[in-house]
């Protein structure tokens, strides 16, 4: 990721780091809580929430994460898949 050479620090440079900074804190505190006491299913996808806000790569896990615990539900309460 390059900053543009020219000019001040636009909008959307501006966004988009602060996607990843509040996005990766939320995701790095989710993974915390994976040996942690806490909520960390409910936690990791919502930093990948945030972060799928300005990045394709997080909306794929996202959707990859939407998927798995949809199938885990439907084995759960028995319908087939």
């Amino acid at each position: 990721m390059r900053l543009p050479r020219h000019g001040p620090l636009t909008y959307r440079w501006a966004r988009r780091i602060a996607v990843a900074l509040v996005g990766g804190t939320v995701l790095a505190i989710g993974v915390a809580l994976i040996v942690l006491p806490g909520p960390a299913f409910v936690v990791i996808p919502l930093g990948l929430a945030i972060l799928s806000a300005e990045f394709a790569w997080a909306r794929h896990w996202l959707r990859k994460a939407k998927r798995r615990s949809s199938e885990l539900f439907d084995r759960i309460k028995g319908r087939p898949s």
